[in-house]
């Protein structure tokens, strides 16, 4: 039996509540400890990338769990409600830290919540995309119900880019702690009943086995598969360049650009940005694959980026007075990361027949387990050098909303945001260059070479 429009709503719901929690927590963790309550920027860097790492390494570890569940509510339904209660209320503590807490034990506090986020949000994670296959039939209808919740998935995430600094602002009434308290709570709250609306109309109508690949396995797969690991690297150094960025924007829009109404120019340049984002992969990058090949619309891309860091970098040393004019760095740069978000993924993709070839073994689970685990790794080390120049630059709660024009720290947020981001491009680029050999005809004739090694036409 096909699916309900009831049923894809549902799903997509839950994907929405999903990425509302995930970007709360991955875009303003580190202002709320770092900036609100005071904890040492070196410190939150440390337990940022030792909890992504720790999350990244949870992954298989929660995948076999789900694998061997069997209950009457099927092996799914069960861990996405457990875990997503779990990470609701933990969410919650995440952004309510007891205000009677102050140095080595605020930082204990974040450590142990920090890290039981990260376990409580796989929890529910792994079984939401793991599911699919157990209440739909295959083909296009499992296509297009993928699509539709990565989808809604960008829309939870452009959600809170757009909406949580002016919700704080409103809800805590000056009182910025307040703020996030309460819009923690909010979230929380939207999070659980999405997924419980999932869980309510989902039915899980067959049973599928779950592919949970070790951690070991994930590091055999990439060292035997020089391709795949050109791939990753590359992703590595891409994400982690963007990531620095755009930990650090909320603090360049407040000490930087400042001013007044530094909360709406901040909500009005994400949103154009996400916008952009969005169109890129939806129009640009389809049309710019009408004229070029993957690989061209790839070394295109970085230009983007790479151009959009450096107009920005000059952007920032002029008397800025309007917020639009960054709208045009803001362009390439989004509309950049868009398109490489696919092509690596594509990418990715391309390097499983390869592997299947050279090693005589298809890696496919392993080798999208490893995207998952790369990504998080990304964001661990983007938040570490942003932790990092934000303790250099010494930039926090006492310091004036309106800096001179010229100054060592702000000079310092500036470098970081921008020179720090075209370095990791530039080695990305370059790498990639000299380690990646799957053009699309060499994609082609592996295809052709291992479908005839299978005995098929």
């Amino acid at each position: 039996m096909k699916l309900t429009w009831k049923e894809k709503v549902s799903y997509g719901l839950g994907a929405v509540g999903k990425d509302m929690v995930y970007m709360f927590s991955a875009a303003y963790v580190l202002y709320y400890y770092q900036d609100i309550l005071g904890v040492s920027a070196i410190a939150m860097g440390v337990i940022l990338m030792a909890a992504r790492v720790f999350d990244a390494f949870n992954d298989p570890i929660m995948g076999v769990l789900v694998a061997k569940t069997r209950t009457r509510f099927g092996k799914f339904r069960p861990w996405l409600l457990i875990g997503t209660l779990l990470n609701a209320v933990v969410l919650y503590l995440l952004f309510a830290a007891p205000p009677s807490l102050n140095g080595s034990g605020l930082i204990a506090y974040a450590a142990v919540i920090y890290i039981l986020w990260g376990v409580t949000y796989t929890m529910m994670d792994i079984p939401y995309w793991s599911m699919i296959p157990a209440f739909t039939q295959g083909g296009k209808e499992r296509e297009n119900l993928s699509t539709l919740a990565r989808s809604c998935a960008g829309v939870g995430s452009a959600i809170i880019t757009v909406i949580t600094v002016l919700c704080v602002a409103w809800l805590g009434q000056g009182n910025e702690r307040l703020g996030f308290r309460y819009f923690a709570l909010i979230v929380a709250v939207l999070f659980f009943v999405f997924i419980l609306i999932t869980c309510l109309a989902i039915k899980e109508k067959s049973t599928v086995d779950v592919e949970a690949p070790s951690v070991g396995q994930m590091f055999k797969a990439l060292l035997q598969n020089d391709q795949a690991m050109a791939v990753v690297v590359a992703i590595v150094l891409i994400n982690s360049s963007i990531y620095i960025t755009s930990n650090l924007v909320i603090y360049y829009f407040k000490y930087d650009f400042g001013g007044l109404d530094w909360k709406g120019n901040y909500t009005l340049f994400n949103t154009f940005g996400g916008a952009i984002q969005i169109l890129a992969m939806m129009l640009l990058f389809p049309l710019l694959r009408r004229f070029m090949s993957t690989i061209k619309v790839f070394y295109v891309s970085f230009c983007m980026a790479i151009a959009g860091y450096a107009v920005l970098l000059c952007l920032m040393f002029i008397n800025l007075q309007s917020v639009y004019l960054l709208f045009i760095p803001a362009f390439f740069i989004f509309a950049a990361n868009g398109i490489l978000s696919v092509l690596t993924t594509v990418f990715l993709a391309n390097t499983v027949d390869y592997g299947e070839l050279k090693n005589n073994r298809r890696d496919e689970s392993v080798i999208f387990s490893m995207q998952t685990f790369v990504v998080k790794l990304a964001s661990g080390i983007a938040a570490l050098v942003a932790s990092i120049a934000l303790s250099l630059c010494h930039l926090s709660q006492d310091t004036e909303s309106e800096l001179p024009a010229i100054g060592g720290n702000v000079v310092g947020l500036r470098m970081t945001m921008t020179l720090i981001p075209i370095v990791g491009l530039l080695i990305a680029v370059f790498y990639f260059h000299k380690k990646y050999i799957l053009s699309e005809k060499k994609v082609e004739e592996i295809a052709a070479k291992v479908r005839e090694r299978r005995g098929q036409s």
